[in-house]
């Protein structure tokens, strides 16, 4: 052919070509027939000695067959994105009466050849992104895949019978693709890895049955076959099945049952990594969503599992070592800062954490990368430079696979191909292309290093041959060096250290360790001992250290955190060093030690809308019909939270007083998801009760006590009154199971107080108290706020009074809260006789101080004795029940501090009496709380607050046992 006589705009775009590759493509040109028919398309010829001189493949493949070039460009499948099935679609009209396998061989391999010069023709000529690129080519397996199947499926029922289950219904097999197939991600010219199950054992239905394994195997094999098989057409794809299980041992094909018994018996740590990606790509699509869902346990751990990170390690280990033998440094896949380093970087972020997040079992890599940043898991710098080098590395690895559709991953050798190359990456020479190369996975390495390079690598580097506390632990002293060891590290008592230490280490519980389980904690200890000996006070914290971790030691991947975080075991050492209480907390709940990890967070609470943005994305990440699930993460959530609290309160920063604001925005946060989680189960059962003018009624909750008070502390109950509007008589409910409104409330105020203090692995939310509800514990469970207002005005003691002046309604609609605040008013500010309203509550708190005081001259209850905490806030319930009729300022606040401001103002206590009283409560309260992060009782000794008792006394003596506080009252009024 001459090639004077080819296309103008050919022969423009071929003069433009590198001289390296002019001559190739040239002669690719001049070997197509004399009789070819160009495509009557200027732009297309333009682009096309581009494409063939990146892409020996594409010239091939035109050459071969003249018709598909015209074909492209006649429908335009060149310049459009192809739509969803599109794929599937076009091959199974392509299959339609085709009767023989070699037939079906033969188009299969048609069909991939057109639409992979298709793919690699938009890739080059950057007509289609990178994202597209590798969607096509993940769709395009999936269809070559599913149709093969369903064509060989209906042909091998045809000469054995219908595979049947155990119930007599049809079976179809299920594939499975890993690795990038799975993940939508798949290379030019991969392998595609394959797993292929079916649903149970069984016989198929002919005259002759035959098992359904038979049947599925050789299915299995005529897929293979189909896919694998080199013919006079080529082949449409490389099939690896090497990670079913067992492997090449292993039966092509294996029952659900059987699968699911392998991984829980057998599964080993690289086949969780593997099963990331897993996804299916063809055949029944239902029974293989159901065992991808059964798999997930094994895959993702429901703790956090930074053993993952070992097992992960090891694995690039073995990788970097098959680089090294084989030589594999330009290895764009494999080699030091190449795409698998990238892909590691995410699945350990899976492994580690998706049981908890269900977000993270994304198989395609760059959301995951993306959800990371978003997480604050991933710096942000470290997610865009991890998913730019991604994306390069990916368009040069399909680029190098695209010149001879090879599945290659080194830099090319040959100057020709080093030529193709520089033109697809757009790279002037092989020097620049080199250096933006090396500069991509030198970013990569650099991250990956930071996740991954084990952080007490090189502490053996600097051990000595003087004796150490890691030789104390593996038990190579003797006595006297041990105790010497100890004593020179600061323990007073290091007989007694010696000693918890050895029974530590001997117990049941470590000797029943795994040799990984060992490994971990001998790794852990001599960091964990040389934290424990630079606290203040070494043999208080060494025995609340070896209690928690006496704890946890079985759950390994514990000490696996710790092991990868040094930072998060001096965090561990100083909370359980300053308080008993964080350390049985962190017993109880051992997922919190993964918020050791970033002490910007765990020193620094959340406030109220932060709090709710946080729990909501939790929960958006549940199953909305699994209640046990999202209770676990309501536990979660508020154990991390009051862990929070608690450092920062430790730490001292935050004031005392902001501590139980902290605790109650936590409290109230919960509650009101617990409401409206409560609310959805019970509506969905019996519909919704109605209100008299046909609009929903409203539940509510009200909080009495230290939650209504705004003064919540460490591990209180909650106080609590459930209130509903007024429905009509005789009324039900709205569902298919209508139910009366009354039996409607108290079930779901049942079902609130189960999800709050039902124990789960993640214990209790809170104590509920409800018994001061109306009539107390014969008293409904919950009341209209009519029925609660006639209660209180006709029937409530004094004492049930006092309760209401601490009373507010955390949860319920603005309507509901007007209701009650109604009621919370006029009651309070109902005219009382003084002289009468103070004998009432003076005898009520004496006889409680009779049956609660300490009874003791030489210690003394902060809360109940004397002068203490309930002296204070019953002046205050008397002072709002005294006063409120005149001042109603005195039902503004709730919480003792603000209202004895309003006292004060109100003229019920002088300026003195209150700033008495206020300073008294507030050293009280932080009295309080440290004694409970000690794990001690609100008692102390008698003369530890001895002058601010006897001034809260003197107070109350002025004003609720002397006649001269009446001669005051009288004169005022």
């Amino acid at each position: 052919m001459d090639i004077d006589k080819t296309p103008t705009p050919l022969r423009t775009a071929l003069d433009d070509l590198p001289e390296v590759l002019r001559t190739p493509v040239t002669v690719a040109v001049e070997r197509l027939a004399d009789d070819a028919e160009w495509p009557d398309d200027e732009a297309l010829l333009a682009e096309l000695p581009r494409v063939w001189a990146m892409s020996e493949f594409a010239s091939r493949v035109c050459i071969r067959d003249p018709a598909v070039l015209r074909s492209l460009a006649e429908t335009g499948d060149l310049t459009r994105t192809y739509a969803p099935g599109e794929y599937r679609e076009r091959l199974k009209a392509m299959l339609a009466g085709i009767d023989a396998e070699a037939d079906l061989h033969r188009a299969l391999r048609r069909f991939r050849s057109r639409e992979m010069l298709r793919i690699a023709w938009r890739d080059l000529s950057r007509r289609a992104g990178l994202d597209e690129v590798l969607r096509d080519l993940s769709d395009l397996a999936d269809g070559l895949i599913d149709e093969a199947l369903e064509w060989l499926y209906r042909d091998l029922c045809a000469q054995m019978g219908t595979p049947r289950d155990s119930a007599g219904q049809a079976e179809r097999m299920i594939v499975l693709g890993m690795g990038k197939l799975g993940g939508r991600e798949l290379n030019f010219s991969s392998d595609i890895d394959l797993i292929f199950a079916y649903p149970e054992p069984g016989y198929t239905d002919a005259d002759n049955p035959k098992p359904n394994e038979q049947f599925f195997i050789r299915l299995g094999r005529s897929l293979i076959a189909a896919l694998d098989q080199q013919t006079a057409d080529g082949q449409c794809f490389r099939v690896d099945m090497r990670l079913r299980p067992y492997g090449d041992s292993g039966p092509l094909a294996m029952s659900v049952p059987a699968m699911e018994l392998y991984f829980l018996e057998q599964g080993r740590e690289w086949e969780r990594y593997a099963l990331i990606k897993a996804r299916v790509v063809a055949g029944d699509r239902d029974e293989g969503e159901a065992l991808l869902q059964t798999l997930a346990p094994f895959v993702y751990r429901k703790y956090l599992d930074y053993g993952a990170l070992e097992s992960l390690r090891s694995m690039k280990a073995m990788i970097a070592r098959e680089v090294r033998r084989r030589r594999l440094a330009d290895n764009v896949k494999l080699g030091r800062g190449g795409i698998r380093e990238v892909e590691f970087i995410a699945q350990a972020f899976q492994l580690i954490r998706g049981g908890q997040d269900p977000n993270l079992r994304e198989r395609s890599l760059q959301p995951v990368l993306a959800y990371l940043a978003e997480q604050d898991l991933l710096p942000a710098h470290a997610q865009a430079e991890l998913t730019d080098a991604y994306r390069y590395l990916r368009a040069i690895e399909n680029r190098i696979q695209a010149m001879h559709d090879r599945q290659a991953h080194d830099l090319p050798g040959e100057p020709v191909d080093q030529a193709r190359l520089m033109l697809a990456m757009d790279e002037p020479d092989w020097a620049a292309l080199r250096e933006t190369l090396d500069g991509w996975r030198r970013r990569v390495q650099g991250h990956f290093d930071q996740v991954f390079v084990a952080p007490q690598q090189d502490d053996e580097a600097e051990a000595t041959d003087e004796p150490d506390l890691a030789d104390l632990w593996y038990g190579v002293l003797d006595v006297d060096n041990t105790q010497a060891v100890l004593a020179e590290s600061g323990f007073d008592k290091p007989q007694a250290a010696a000693r918890l230490i050895e029974q530590f280490r001997e117990g049941s519980r470590v000797r029943a360790l795994s040799e990984q389980g060992r490994g971990r904690l001998d790794r852990l200890m001599p960091m964990l001992l040389a934290a424990v000996a630079g606290s203040e006070r070494p043999d208080a914290v060494l025995e609340r250290v070896v209690t928690l971790l006496d704890g946890i030691v079985r759950r390994t991947a514990y000490l696996a955190l710790l092991n990868e975080h040094p930072m998060a075991v001096s965090q561990l050492v100083r909370l359980v060093g300053g308080s008993p209480w964080i350390a049985r907390f962190l017993s109880l709940h051992p997922m919190l030690l993964d918020e050791l990890l970033d002490p910007r967070s765990l020193y620094a609470p959340l406030g109220r809308a932060a709090l709710g943005a946080e729990l909501d994305a939790r929960m958006a990440c549940a199953d909305a019909d699994d209640l046990e699930q999202q209770m676990e993460i309501l536990r979660q959530f508020k154990q991390t939270q009051v862990l929070r609290v608690a450092a920062a309160d430790l730490a001292g920063a935050i004031p005392v007083m902001l501590v139980s604001d902290y605790l109650t925005d936590i409290a109230e946060v919960v509650l009101e998801r617990v409401q409206g989680l409560a609310w959805r189960q019970v509506t969905g059962r019996y519909g919704e009760p109605l209100r008299a003018d046909g609009e929903v009624a409203d539940f509510g909750i009200v909080a009495y006590g230290k939650l209504g008070s705004l003064e919540l502390g460490y591990g209180s109950d909650l106080d609590v009154v459930f209130l509903h509007d007024p429905v009509p008589a005789g009324s039900v409910t709205t569902g298919d199971k209508p139910v009366e409104p009354a039996v409607f409330f108290a079930r779901l105020a049942q079902r609130i107080i189960h999800i709050l203090n039902t124990p789960t692995p993640g214990g209790i939310l809170y104590e509920v108290d409800t018994r001061l509800r109306p009539s107390g514990q014969s008293g409904l469970l919950t009341v209209s706020v009519s029925a609660f207002a006639d209660y209180q005005r006709e029937r409530a003691w004094t004492w049930e009074h006092q309760a209401l002046v601490r009373a507010r309604m955390v949860v319920g609609s603005e309507a509901l809260r007007g209701g009650f605040a109604q009621v919370r008013r006029e009651v309070l500010t109902r005219g009382r006789d003084r002289a009468e309203l103070r004998d009432e509550v003076r005898r009520m708190r004496e006889r409680m101080r009779r049956e609660l005081g300490s009874g003791r001259d030489n210690q003394v209850d902060l809360k109940q004795d004397r002068g203490g905490i309930a002296d204070i806030e019953f002046m205050v319930q008397y002072g709002v029940l005294a006063g409120a009729c005149e001042y109603p300022g005195l039902l503004r606040y709730t919480d003792n501090i603000r209202l004895l401001d309003e006292l004060e103002r109100s003229g019920e206590y002088t300026s003195e009496q209150a700033q008495v009283l206020a300073d008294a409560y507030r050293r009280y309260r932080g009295l309080v709380h440290r004694l409970t992060l000690q794990e001690q009782p609100a008692r102390v000794a008698a003369d530890t607050a001895a002058e601010t008792r006897d001034a809260v006394a003197a107070v109350w003596s002025a004003v609720m046992e002397t006649t001269a506080h009446q001669n005051a009252e009288e004169s005022r009024a």
